[in-house]
């Protein structure tokens, strides 16, 4: 069967949920409620930076396989799989998370379901909120519909996300309580993904509440495992031992890989810092809030690399940013990617410029996002133009041109030979040797 899909919510997720869906060869309908992002997406205009998608999305514009619209009416009237890919956000002044666009995307598509159709949520949320969705869809689905809800968590990383997309290294079905309705929703998902089994791709089936929980548990971990070794770095520089080293030999256990085990400022971005809070808030719901105290501890670590940051760069300077120059390396949350949601690298460069610094910005691909969100920073077209007359260089975010600059080079232009590495990006030796003062989290 040749199903046709719409994706409803267009952010990252939908946007590229949408794209590599047409790239398979499924007929796809995107659908948001803002006018100016669909017309963006239409036009093949990316509103995001993720390397490889933006060819993905004019080549499937091109062949007439990926269309948008601002029409529920259309969407469900196209469709007989629904993908709801919208945001959850994090509550303004709570931990909890915000499922109003969720909750919105099923209102406004549940009434309009005349058909046979299975409403896919890719979205993250909080446990339980799937049995809630299909309740739901069940009240205000038409007497001559049959929509049934299933969730299928995304594990999309930025920069990443193509491949993510594509290539996952899970597919994960969380299906309905009622045999026929799961079998059924098991059904349509291994023929969408049909391809990816085909290679191998781990196929596993649950309940709702294990889908909704296999998200938030992974990004729970990963968070853990960079916080740990972030809390190692803390340790090692009271003790004088390089986290760098540690982590390497770390590595070579098999209980414990590499993988996510660098040592540096610590995550940010959309998902982590979030989804982490969202899962403590419902566990405190569901009355074991115990369970993930740890994880108040884990968020704390995070912060804190930020704080040592600061700390160190104004050691650099002699005690004080007043009067003096910085220029920082990095704006987005990771490399590849334009994010600025709780970056780390901004959340850096404003706390100094508070401290009475001078803080020029640079980042190959979030200067317009940086601006928006921190418009009292100063900005620079180029590496060299970020670190003129600077006394002190922080490397921020690890992207590749940043981890190639040439010591040498940059010697000329800045007032003061003192790099801080945020990232645990450059080699030492090689900067020292050119004449820098260099420092690092976690390093003597």
């Amino acid at each position: 069967m040749t199903h046709r899909l719409t994706v409803i919510g267009t952010g990252y997720l939908g946007a590229t949920h949408a794209a590599c869906m047409a790239d398979l060869g499924f007929q796809v309908l995107g659908l948001d409620v803002d006018k100016t992002k669909i017309a963006r997406l239409a036009a093949g205009d990316l509103p995001f930076y993720e390397p490889g998608l933006e060819e993905i999305l004019e080549r499937n514009l091109a062949n007439g396989r990926l269309r948008f619209t601002t029409s529920y009416e259309e969407a469900a009237g196209f469709g007989d799989v629904h993908f709801i890919c919208v945001g959850t956000p994090q509550k303004a002044g709570e931990y909890a998370a915000d499922l109003t666009y969720v909750e919105d995307a099923v209102s406004s598509l549940a009434p309009l379901l005349h058909r046979s159709c299975l409403v896919v949520g890719k979205s993250t949320v909080p446990v339980g909120t799937a049995e809630r969705l299909a309740e739901r869809i069940a009240l205000l689905a038409p007497a001559d519909g049959d929509a049934v809800l299933a969730w299928n968590p995304e594990f999309l990383r930025e920069g990443f996300a193509v491949q993510d997309t594509l290539k996952p290294d899970r597919i994960v079905a969380g299906v309905p309580a009622d045999q026929g309705a799961a079998e059924r929703a098991e059904k349509i998902l291994r023929e969408i993904y049909a391809s990816m089994l085909a290679e191998g791709t781990p196929f596993v089936v649950a309940d709702y509440p294990t889908s909704e929980l296999v998200k938030v548990a992974a990004n729970a971990f990963l968070a853990t495992k960079i916080s740990f070794i972030n809390a190692m770095a803390e340790v090692c520089e009271a003790a004088h031992a390089d986290v760098t080293k540690l982590s390497e030999a770390l590595s070579y256990d098999d209980r414990i890989g590499g993988r996510f085990l660098g040592p540096g400022l610590g995550f940010g971005g959309g998902c982590l810092p979030k989804d982490i809070r969202a899962f403590m808030a419902r566990a405190g719901e569901l009355g074991v809030d115990q369970a993930l105290t740890f994880l108040r501890e884990v968020d704390e670590i995070n912060i804190r690399r930020r704080i040592r940051m600061v700390d160190l760069a104004r050691a650099q300077l002699g005690g004080s940013f007043v009067g003096r120059t910085v220029g920082v390396l990095g704006a987005a949350f990771k490399p590849n990617s334009d994010d600025v949601r709780d970056s780390p690298a901004l959340d850096v460069a404003a706390t100094i410029r508070a401290q009475g610094g001078k803080v020029t910005v640079y980042d190959p691909q979030a200067m317009g996002n940086a601006r928006r969100v921190h418009p009292t920073l100063d900005f620079a077209d180029s590496v060299l133009d970020a670190v003129r007359d600077a006394h002190a260089v922080l490397l921020l975010t690890e992207w590749q041109e940043f981890k190639d600059l040439d010591p040498h080079h940059l010697a000329d232009a800045v007032a003061e030979r003192n790099i801080v590495d945020g990232r645990n990006a450059l080699d030492p030796e090689r900067w020292r040797t050119a004449g820098w003062t260099y420092r690092a989290l976690g390093r003597p």
